[in-house]
């Protein structure tokens, strides 16, 4: 059994105020596999005092020396890449070949583009050209409440912490007690860097006890929130008592336009994107609306993609999904599976219970649901398990309208050879990203939502604008 139930505040590994244990369940065995310590408000505000403490030095930093940190951060995180995956696959159930291309490697990804985008960031800058005199200064918010989730633990954590590192700000994380190992791994990391005491602090707890305390702290200017929608309104709410900043990645119900002209590997393309981390993303493409010509074609091959997609221990070497983190959301996938039957959606892979052959762990079959109607349930709710719905539509006007007819606006996406219907769409449809035909987003895209999606944007310049203030200053005299 792993026991870690230190936080890392002001440079230093401390004891918790009170001590709260709190078990970390390994999802594929449901056995406990770690211990650590959930924070009260007296680790709270020895976190955020260290990092209020630290920051005016930190900011005062020339930005090269800022990058210099982070370069650094770099290094140790590669280096100790291999830790960083076991410690995912053992605590979320990532299977350890996604655990160390796409989870560990989102990780270095973002910390590569932050460093690059903070070396063309213009910090300070005439207000136009020829306006000496007027100066915009861009610098640090302040102290940073971020909070991460469990699905993709390294995406998450070092899109804020590369992001506000730069930008000046001090820190103090809060990871999801779900998955809290690879960030006090990620912490040991942020040491062997060397940053400065306090610029980052580490109090694991969950979203009711320490998340509503950094929420509400007087002394933090900013909080960074990835998670659910739910979560982000009372996030939104607390806040709002000190008007402090927040920034919200949340929940999505991503739609797949799927055109009669789509190329061949479309389909496939769009339930492997599902499927993948075991459906547990909110970007994900969980919506295929289908032009009606091709539509009992596509159904088909959803459903024998989904059938050949494998589940298994997410300690094997393998192209597989592993289970979903925890009992709560096994159960909550299952109910929305049986959900989608009973209101009349047509099941053509997987079902409710366990994949045969796995009769522990948190398991889900693959899922496609056919006939699916925009007002079913499985239609409109996140599941955040690998389930497909499936839906027709007539004409382009018609898949605009559905796929905007939900509260969310993570991510759409449009499969066409049509250049001018895929860019009228990209214009049309109400997200944050529109991914066209497969393309990944270029390295330093932004990365948010609009609507109950979220707000903010993460990854590169974008994600480093987020964490900086504007200052205009008049009078600016030459130097």
């Amino acid at each position: 059994m792993i026991e870690k139930r230190q936080f890392y505040i002001n440079g230093a590994w401390v004891d918790p105020a009170t001590t709260r244990d709190h078990e970390v369940i390994n999802p594929a065995t449901e056995e406990p596999c770690a211990i650590i310590s959930l924070g009260d408000q007296a680790d709270t505000d020895a976190a955020v005092a260290a990092a209020k403490a630290a920051l005016p030095g930190w900011m005062a930093l020339p930005v090269a020396e800022r990058i210099g940190y982070v370069e650094k951060l770099l290094e140790v995180y590669q280096a100790r890449a291999e830790e960083m995956a076991q410690a995912m696959t053992l605590e979320m159930g990532a299977p350890i070949s996604l655990s160390r291309s796409d989870q560990v490697g989102a990780g270095s990804f973002h910390l590569k583009n932050f460093i690059r985008a903070a070396k063309e960031f213009e910090f300070e800058h005439p207000l136009r050209e020829g306006a000496t005199k007027d100066r915009i200064l861009h610098e640090a918010i302040g102290v940073c409440a971020l909070i991460t989730p469990w699905n993709w633990p390294m995406n998450q954590i070092t899109l804020k912490v590369g992001a506000a590192a730069v930008a000046g700000c001090t820190m103090v994380l809060k990871p999801s007690e779900e998955s809290p190992l690879d960030a006090l791994l990620f912490a040991e990391m942020m040491d062997a860097a060397g940053f400065p005491k306090g610029v980052f602090n580490l109090v694991n707890g969950d979203g009711a006890g320490v998340g509503t305390q950094l929420s509400g702290h007087p002394d933090v200017d900013m909080v960074s929130f990835t998670g659910s929608t739910r979560a982000g309104r009372l996030i939104s709410k607390t806040a709002a008592e000190t008007l402090k900043r927040v920034h919200l990645e949340l929940g999505g119900k991503g739609a797949n336009l799927v055109f009669a002209d789509a190329d061949e590997a479309a389909v496939k393309r769009g339930v492997l994107h599902m499927m993948e981390n075991s459906g547990q993303s909110c970007n994900a493409p969980s919506r295929m609306l289908v032009e009606a010509p091709v539509y009992d074609r596509v159904v088909e091959e959803a459903a024998r993609v989904a059938s050949e997609v494998k589940v298994g221990d997410p300690q094997q070497e393998g192209d597989h999904i592993g289970p979903v983190v925890n009992a709560v959301q096994w159960g909550k996938i299952q109910d929305l599976i049986q959900k989608g039957i009973d209101e009349g959606a047509r099941l053509v892979a997987g079902g409710v219970g366990r994949p045969e052959g796995l009769n522990k762990g948190f398991y889900v079959r693959p899922t496609v649901f056919a006939d699916v109607t925009p007002d079913m349930t499985i239609a409109r709710e996140e599941i955040f398990g690998p389930v497909l719905s499936i839906l027709r539509f007539e004409t382009e006007e018609e898949a605009v309208r559905v796929a905007n007819d939900t509260p969310y606006g993570l991510t759409n996406y449009v499969q066409s050879q049509d250049g001018a219907r895929v860019n009228r769409l990209s214009r049309q449809l109400r997200s944050g990203m529109v991914q066209n035909n497969g393309a990944s987003r270029g390295a330093g895209a932004p990365f948010g939502g609009v609507k109950q999606s979220g707000n903010g944007r993460e990854g590169g310049t974008f994600g480093i604008a987020d964490f900086l203030e504007i200052k205009s200053v008049s009078g600016w005299a030459a130097e």
